[in-house]
């Protein structure tokens, strides 16, 4: 079988693609009436986390079960157990939105895991160093660095924004002592993701073996994914106990439309599908980088779904009664948000031409 061919401007684009289906992917909750938070989140996680990745990899990888019989019993264990991790940050994603906001909660949680999902699995594995001494690697740091700051700024306008709506009496459920403590925890754990994909390298190499190609790394999905599935659906049937809220799945409560119930489903089967959508298009992305910066996938992808996320937020006129100042703010967190990208995909570039011109 031939080889993928690195390309790294398509493996940016399809960054892209990935990270526009992220930052919609909660779009749809606006249409979700007579849930309660667990009864929706549980049944879009059984989607993103559950079905779709397991229908993917029917879909996408030759000879399925032959290659799950010889992938190596410790990748798949250790991707399962590291998306276990990653299952409670984004449960705490989802409730640190319910505090802080939208924005402010992908400015917290994305950047703390742009850094550490992007840099600590090249410094576990040793090879951070000799990494930062290739062709272009400068302008993949600078690349991180910018979108760290860009993430900060577009924080910083997240929260000039909720002060704009407290002033007018819009404040809702915010709270920024929760919101914080909950939206680090996010990023940490939501860091994790991307050593659960790590770990289940050997098993995409094995689909590769058989011929899945550019969508080899799907195969992963079905232990990472999954392994976020069970820790969302222990929390969500705990708060289901606890508030005995589980019989919202076939029955809403009184005074709401029954013709809500099939809407429901089909929002909640949007939003998991939306969030699959990023983990898919991640794989076709993360591979078309080619082996020299391919570590800088998780910077790219978060660096964009913030950029993104901020430009749904303003097509959706969430920004719309705030003050100029604030429009200023988040008009420059995107331009610090689009350079960091073009940095990062320059010097991937720079990256693969060292790699063609040496080989």
């Amino acid at each position: 079988m031939d080889a993928i061919t690195p390309n790294p401007l398509l493996g940016v684009g399809l960054h892209a693609v990935g990270a526009i289906f992220a930052a919609s992917c909660y779009t749809p909750q606006k249409k979700v009436k007579g849930w309660s938070w667990q009864t929706y989140w549980i049944t879009q996680a059984s989607f993103c986390w559950f079905l779709l990745p397991i229908l993917g990899a029917f879909l996408t990888i030759p000879d399925l079960l032959a290659v799950l019989h010889e992938a190596p019993t410790s990748a798949m264990r250790n991707s399962f157990l590291l998306g276990l991790a990653y299952g409670i940050g984004g449960t705490a994603f989802g409730i640190a939105i319910r505090y802080i906001g939208f924005s402010l909660t992908y400015a917290i949680a994305v950047g703390l895991s742009s850094v550490l999902g992007t840099l600590i699995p090249p410094l576990v594995h040793g090879t951070l160093g000799d990494t930062l001494h290739k062709t272009g690697a400068s302008w993949v740091v600078a690349g991180v660095v910018v979108g760290t700051m860009g993430i900060a700024a577009a924080g910083w306008a997240g929260r000039m924004k909720e002060n704009d709506l407290t002033a007018q009496g819009s404040r809702g459920e915010f709270s920024l002592t929760k919101g914080l403590l909950i939206s680090l925890l996010a990023g940490v754990l939501s860091a994790v993701y991307g050593f659960a994909l790590d770990a289940g390298a050997p098993i995409a190499d094995v689909a590769e073996a058989h011929g899945a190609g550019v969508y080899k790394g799907n195969v992963v999905y079905i232990f990472s994914n999954t392994g976020a599935f069970v820790t969302t659906v222990i929390y969500c049937l705990y708060l289901h106990a606890r508030h005995k809220t589980l019989g919202e799945l076939v029955e809403l409560p009184a005074g709401t439309e029954k013709s809500r119930l099939p809407v429901n489903f089909a929002m909640a089967a949007l939003t998991g599908l939306l969030w699959y959508g990023q983990f898919f298009f991640y794989n076709l992305g993360h591979v078309r980088l080619g082996k020299e910066y391919d570590f800088s996938s998780w910077a790219i992808h978060m660096i964009m779904l913030v950029l993104f996320s901020n430009l749904m937020g303003v097509m959706l006129r969430e920004w719309k009664q705030c003050r100029r100042l604030t429009h200023a703010t988040v008009g420059l967190a995107l331009v610090v948000l689009v350079a960091a990208v073009l940095l990062l995909t320059y010097g991937n570039y720079l990256g693969d031409l060292a790699a063609k011109t040496s080989g």
